[in-house]
């Protein structure tokens, strides 16, 4: 799969993540309830298995933008709302499960800093409440990512997928199976974070199962929202909104799903030959015959005039993604910029990197080497603090 699973509006997770994710079987659970009589416990658990209610049941006459956006006003709604906290009670054991919790954060911190080391590095600048949050999803995500797409990939089935979205909803009702549920479990109950968009995520892990073509960009854009775009809505709660932004929160929210469509266009875009040798093509089907290219064509991996072609209009897409993505970054907590803008920038170089190589997408792999990777950093802190448009008037100065 081609997936971002980025955290926090965003962060890529280009890299294989082993042994943290764990089996969806009989396992020892950490218990967090609201309940005054509970305590953070050991306790045990056996597997089971719901159906997903996800936005793909709604009403097929509509299209994928139309259906997501549902999902956007729902969030955009709990934000407004300031919805009521819900906090996991600590009685007896108060220093004990304190430590717990402490841990379950650090751990995810960790995961965090060896697999999206430029995004952790901007974290550091949030308030540790906000930071802690953002790495516990972060985490979920990425576990989630390498049901389908990591080295236990093979023996994933849906019935699996079914159990982890039943864990999923022990984690929204406090009670976490492992440490790292624990974290999350912790991260749900203080911020405004709906269930719906983790849900989605699964539903993103089901259709890379059963489904290796997508016949035009309706359909690839719902699944970039599914394993992408949720990362955004599960994100900006946490991240937060400026106190002065004059933006609506929907405006804000659709920014952060742009810049998981347009993070996930570009690892699609980047990834085209090494799905192509696993079966795979993330391209729209309907636009490929319309440049007179065919599966042969992305199978055999010859760069023509008509691939040159077809690549500039999908990269154009993504662009127009990322400045949609770019209205928004400026409105979210001057603290919490930072990681965002570092994320969009490098993301943005991989499409220039593609360019650079000749729209050899087949054969050479983008990316964007340490050296820019660096210049990018500076970068993103003067526009996360000075603003797009202060820091191009600087620039003209």
């Amino acid at each position: 799969m081609s997936s971002t699973t980025c955290v926090v509006v965003w962060v890529s997770c280009g890299s294989k993540l082993e042994n943290i994710t764990t089996t969806t079987h009989q396992r020892s659970v950490v218990k967090c309830s609201n309940n005054n009589n509970d305590k953070i416990r050991f306790t045990s658990i056996g597997s089971c298995a719901i159906s997903s209610a996800a936005v793909a049941a709604s009403l097929p006459s509509r299209s994928s933008e139309e259906k997501v956006y549902e999902v956007v006003l729902k969030q955009a709604a709990l934000v407004r709302e300031q919805r009521k906290r819900r906090t996991i009670e600590i009685d007896d054991d108060f220093m004990t499960n304190l430590d717990l919790l402490n841990a379950a954060y650090n751990r995810c911190g960790q995961v965090c800093a060896e697999y999206a080391k430029t995004f952790f590095l901007g974290t550091q600048l949030m308030t540790e409440e906000r930071r802690k949050a953002i790495w516990a999803i972060y985490v979920w995500c990425r576990r989630t990512d390498e049901l389908v797409d990591g080295p236990n990939a093979s023996h994933i089935t849906p019935t699996a997928l079914d159990r982890w979205e039943q864990r999923l909803n022990d984690v929204f009702q406090g009670r976490p199976y492992d440490m790292f549920d624990a974290a999350l479990s912790h991260t749900v109950s203080n911020y405004p974070v709906d269930i719906q968009p983790f849900k989605d995520m699964i539903e993103g892990m089901r259709m890379d199962l059963k489904k290796s073509r997508y016949n035009n960009f309706d359909e690839l854009y719902l699944y970039c929202y599914y394993v992408a775009g949720t990362v955004g809505l599960m994100s900006v709660p946490v991240m937060g909104i400026a106190p002065d932004s004059k933006s609506s929160t929907e405006t804000i929210y659709n920014a952060a799903l742009a810049l998981g469509i347009a993070n996930q266009l570009t690892n699609i875009l980047r990834d085209v030959g090494e799905d192509a040798r696993r079966g795979r093509i993330y391209l729209p089907q309907d636009e490929l015959a319309q440049a007179g290219l065919s599966e042969d064509d992305i199978f055999n991996g010859k760069v023509t005039d008509k691939w040159r072609n077809f690549m500039k209009g999908q990269i154009k897409r993504a662009r127009i993604f990322f400045d949609e993505a770019e209205k928004g970054v400026s409105e979210l907590n001057s603290a919490s910029r930072w990681p965002v803008w570092a994320s969009l920038l490098l993301y943005r170089q991989i499409l220039d990197s593609i360019e650079a190589n000749d729209y050899n997408n087949f054969t050479k792999r983008a990316y964007v080497g340490q050296a820019k990777k660096l210049l990018s950093l500076p970068a993103a802190y003067a526009k996360a603090f000075l603003g797009p448009q202060k820091l191009t008037k600087m620039i003209m100065r």
